[in-house]
């Protein structure tokens, strides 16, 4: 839910000029430069930023001082100070020069891209693990902003000794001092992750496999984890509604549990600093047994969005070729008319099998039961099902098949447990051996 406007803001999308034969990165898309613009604004408005004007700014190389030209940077002094505007956000990455350039011309506090979205994510993080991630890239990004803009980081303290010496400059103690805290951080956080290593080590025992979903920021995750697991997370049209990760049991088809976890969604420039502070969260991701990529299949952006999430898969070490693991859902497909549906389905259907899609509406159920039996046979594909026999008064036998199998079928005959299970690869040997089990007939 969004608050109160917090302050009058004038968005710039200072965007190269690119040719789409040439320029172009290979296996990339172009995105479009409204699409770009539209969605700095939706970042600004994220944080209840009154957004002014948001203006498109073609650049055709980019100027060491002030990222845009000269007379760009002249002409929008004027249109600065007609709105009355208390920010600037420049949807790029500024470095600290041409930050502190662009706020002395334009007498204005300047944000970046990367900058606003630490803000947004400062904001929405609820838990004490979102809290201190998003704190340790906020540092990270500070300590790269520490330049002489104001005179106090000029002033040194006295050294040790009745000569004083040169001392040490209030820039240096800065930087020490967020240094220090980013040490701290880090041992936290290195906290968190043995404890996310312990979770997983108990759900491996239980044992649930673990289903997450990845995707564009607003391609509808929170809605499908929502119509998935008959939750209640924060689903709301607006950019990163969800930041802090949730994991909730998933029923599959057959009766077979797992757990869904949805995970912050992404976006293009994702800063590396969010990507490296968020690795404790993305870890369920890197570890999941089926990876779910849901894609708001009618945004015009929607191929460029699909390069952008992929990219941030390959930073986590994952293959988005992977179709063993990774199924695409094409959310949001009740926002196209008959016509238009035939068509998206004929594409679909073209699609090679390596990376299978399945078109979804979160928001109305349909193509659910079509996605929940696709991920039941992708779980079910390393897994083995065995029949076996246990005697009704071994206790710890039934226990322990419990704990670490996924029992599908229990019947008592004469004292005895007739039982079907489903085990990972690692332990069929063990229940091959210490039960006798034989592989259940197709």
């Amino acid at each position: 839910m969004q608050g109160k406007p917090t302050g009058r803001v004038v968005v710039i999308g200072p965007y190269l000029r690119m040719r789409r034969d040439t320029d172009a990165p290979q296996g990339s898309a172009v995105r479009d430069p409204e699409a770009r613009i539209d969605e700095a604004a939706g970042l600004a408005r994220a944080i209840d930023l009154d957004v002014a004007e948001a203006i498109i700014a073609p650049v055709s190389e980019i100027r060491p001082a002030t990222y845009l030209g000269k007379g760009k940077v002249e002409e929008f002094t004027g249109l600065i100070a007609a709105h009355h505007a208390d920010l600037v956000v420049m949807d790029c990455a500024l470095s600290p020069i041409q930050q502190r350039n662009l706020e002395k011309a334009w007498s204005t506090k300047v944000l970046d891209r990367t900058g606003l979205i630490l803000e947004i994510f400062g904001r929405r993080a609820k838990t004490k693990e979102g809290a201190l991630q998003v704190e340790l890239a906020h540092l990270n990004y500070q300590r790269s902003r520490l330049v002489r803009s104001w005179t106090h980081l000029e002033r040194q303290r006295g050294g040790f000794g009745f000569m004083g010496g040169p001392g040490e400059t209030q820039i240096e103690a800065d930087r020490r001092l967020i240094g220090e805290r980013i040490t701290r951080l880090e041992n936290e956080l290195k906290k968190v992750q043995a404890t996310r290593r312990l979770h997983r080590a108990g759900r491996q025992r239980v044992p649930y496999r673990v289903v997450a979903l990845v995707g564009y920021t607003n391609a509808g995750k929170s809605t499908l984890f929502n119509r998935l697991t008959r939750a209640d997370v924060q689903a709301a049209d607006m950019l990163f509604a969800t930041l802090d990760p949730t994991l909730r049991a998933l029923t599959l088809p057959h009766g077979g549990k797992a757990m869904l976890s949805d995970t912050v969604g992404f976006i293009s420039n994702l800063p590396t600093q969010l990507v490296a502070a968020f690795r404790a969260t993305l870890e369920e991701v890197m570890e999941a047994d089926v990876i779910l990529h849901v894609r708001d299949i009618s945004h015009e952006d929607a191929e460029a969005q699909q390069h952008d999430v992929e990219a941030v898969l390959r930073q986590l070490g994952i293959d988005p070729g992977q179709g063993a693991r990774l199924l695409e859902v094409w959310n949001k497909i009740d926002r196209f008319d008959a016509d238009q549906r035939e068509n998206l389905e004929n594409i679909a259907a073209r699609r090679s099998s390596d990376v299978p899609c399945f078109l979804v509406s979160a928001e109305t159920g349909e193509g659910i039961d079509t996605l929940l039996a696709a991920i039941e046979d992708r779980l079910a594909a390393t897994r083995t099902t065995l029949d076996l026999s246990v005697d009704a008064s071994d206790g710890a036998a039934v226990s322990w098949l419990h704990r670490n199998s996924e029992v599908l079928a229990k019947e008592l005959h004469d004292g005895r447990y007739d039982m079907t299970v489903r085990v990972d690869e690692t332990k069929r040997d063990i229940v091959v051996n210490r039960y006798d089990a034989t592989p259940h007939p197709l």
